[in-house]
């Protein structure tokens, strides 16, 4: 009767969270136990929970209950397992471990303990750990995409967030660690790697004495890989050295996501935001003048306590004048141990729902014409899913990342996972349409 139970994992949450996901995966795999993707049929399941805002959590809660009313034993990971530790054992009598963000290295031990009876409560005070190349991994995006971390944590604090609650402070992997990781995602047949970490223009910063995002962009430039693209670019950190390894690195995608959540200094200001608002503008027009095929994102957060109509117009002017390729935009969400928790001057859900439309409705129209400028054009499309219906193929160009941005509908053959020239005939606001162009 030596049989391993079976583990389903329910991943909730951001890339970061996935990349901890599949690290669980990996280590439970080497180790013998089975891997199911069915939760019913599973022994344990393992929530990797988001706690990153209110909404987030309420998803996060509402799965938890589902699965202790199917009476499933529930090992309770991730970012709200750091935060409500005691509370989440105390209301959920199915939960039979807890885990923090830095301990996941050990879920097999925390199983191991359960099955001897165990409940187990494996919460690191102040996460540490970061996994390298040598962590095992088990993938779950798209067999052409892999997200790679290059550092955990964070070092600022942000009046809003609670990651560096959440996550620690920054921890930078080597750029040895991360190239060699990059050489084993190239052999599985990776085609786009996605650099992640809290941010990474400080990439290197805590282990080198400064960033060495440059060096490392120049490095992974030597690995066989068609696309490297980057995620969360702080403004301040596209020094022009970074710009310069972007521009000289053919295989690093000039696809920039610029996480400014506003653009006027005294909301920045009262944000704690690690710039002032002037910088954006001087910022901005010095990318698009070094990079004049850059892409770029960015998010943006409304109704942050004590935003005026005055701070919010200069908001609606700003994103009318660089016209970014694209945003996303956030309602302010007020959380319990962040400092704007406590702020005067908030304001009600309502008038932060309307600048929210406001600031997407003025962004469509731009967004519409960026895709616009693509007809025409033939682009190389990375291939990630067919429509088993229709066979009609689904993927992105280098101006998309996943589930942020567009997607390209392509019409003719291709294999999945494979980059290919797509002739692109039709826009609309948010994605393209195209025929695979036969050579």
């Amino acid at each position: 009767m030596g049989d391993k139970p079976t583990i389903a994992i329910s991943h909730l949450g951001c890339e970061k969270n996935r990349i901890d996901t599949e690290h669980m995966l990996g280590m439970l795999v080497e180790a013998g136990y089975g891997v199911d993707t069915n939760e019913e049929l599973a022994d344990y399941v393992i929530v990797n929970t988001c706690s990153f805002i209110e909404a987030a959590r309420q998803e996060s809660v509402r799965t938890l209950v589902e699965l202790a009313e199917a009476n499933k034993k529930i090992v309770i990971t991730g970012c709200m397992a750091q935060h409500f530790q005691e509370q989440l054992l105390e209301e959920l009598p199915e939960a039979v471990a807890v885990v923090g963000t830095g301990d996941y290295q050990k879920i097999v031990n925390v199983i191991e303990r359960v099955e001897l009876g165990e409940r187990v409560k494996q919460v690191s005070i102040e996460p540490t750990y970061i996994a390298d190349e040598t962590t095992p991994r088990y993938r779950t995006t798209t067999e052409g995409v892999a997200y790679l971390r290059v550092a955990e944590g964070c070092d600022y604090r942000c009046a809003f967030c609670i990651i560096p609650h959440l996550r620690g402070n920054q921890r930078s992997r080597t750029i040895e660690s991360i190239v060699a990781e990059a050489e084993q995602l190239v052999s599985q047949g990776v085609k786009e790697i996605i650099l992640i970490s809290q941010i990474t223009t400080n990439y290197g910063l805590d282990i080198y004495g400064q960033p060495k995002l440059a060096e490392l962009l120049r490095a992974l430039g030597k690995v066989d890989i068609p696309w490297i693209r980057m995620h969360y670019a702080y403004p301040t950190g596209l020094t022009p050295d970074v710009i310069a390894a972007i521009q000289e690195t053919p295989n690093v995608l000039p696809y920039l996501d610029l996480p400014l959540q506003h653009s006027h200094p005294e909301i920045l200001r009262a944000m704690n935001r690690p710039w002032q608002g002037r910088v954006n503008d001087g910022i901005i027009d010095r990318i698009k003048t070094a990079l004049p095929t850059a892409v770029l994102r960015t998010t943006f957060i409304v109704g942050f306590p004590g935003e005026t109509s005055e701070h919010f117009e200069h908001l609606l002017e700003f994103v009318q004048r660089h016209e970014f390729d694209h945003v996303g935009v956030f309602t302010f969400s007020s959380e319990e141990g962040t400092p704007a928790y406590k702020l005067p001057n908030q304001l009600s859900q309502e008038v932060m729902d309307d600048r929210r439309y406001q600031l997407m409705e003025l962004q469509q129209p731009i967004s519409q014409k960026k895709n616009q400028q693509e007809v025409g054009k033939i682009v190389d499309v990375l291939i990630e899913q067919e429509n088993p219906e229709s066979g009609e193929l689904i993927g992105r160009s280098g101006r998309f990342s996943p589930e942020v941005d567009g997607l390209v509908y392509v019409k003719g053959q291709a294999k999945l996972g494979t980059i290919v020239p797509i002739a692109i005939h039709h826009a609309d606001t948010y994605d393209l349409y195209g025929q695979v162009v036969n050579n």
